[in-house]
């Protein structure tokens, strides 16, 4: 397994895009202390929401674990823009919180959130492994299926 980040993402043929703009009065990312703070991530992907609608009923699982891995691509860009292009500088990820557009009996939410979960423990390696929520929304910002915040600890 390559040794730094940007070699692990290389690998996995991830170009990591500029860190999208908030979409409202907010920062996407805040840092106190050794603590990164990324503001919940939607499935963007060329300046648009790349998957939108519910699951249960308009989008899949499958389709669910790809917004969420977008989610998670556009987390790891608003890292790299807070931290000045090192993402090295990230120790580890602490905690990351998904919330999946859903409908009342869909009850999948963690599998879906294993599309961002699982790709930050590829990119980041150990440093990755974090704990986690996995929660189901009436709706999110912009008709996104998925939505995804983080917290790192920095060096």
């Amino acid at each position: 397994m390559p040794d730094t980040i940007a070699e692990r993402l290389a690998a996995l043929n991830i170009e990591l895009p500029d860190a999208p703009a908030p979409a409202a009065k907010y920062v996407p990312y805040t840092i106190v202390g050794s603590t990164l703070y990324i503001s919940g991530q939607l499935p963007m992907q060329d300046g648009s929401v790349a998957i939108t609608g519910h699951l249960g009923s308009s989008v899949d699982a499958e389709t669910g674990q790809e917004a969420a891995r977008l989610c998670a691509i556009n987390i790891l860009a608003q890292a790299n823009a807070a931290l000045g292009g090192d993402l090295e500088r990230v120790a580890r990820l602490a905690k990351i919180q998904g919330f999946v557009a859903s409908t009342p009996d869909f009850v999948e939410q963690h599998l879906v959130i294993n599309g961002a979960s699982n790709l930050l423990v590829d990119a980041l390696g150990e440093r990755g492994m974090h704990a986690r929520a996995a929660v189901g929304m009436a709706s999110l910002p912009l008709n996104a299926a998925v939505e995804v915040d983080a917290i790192f600890e920095i060096n």
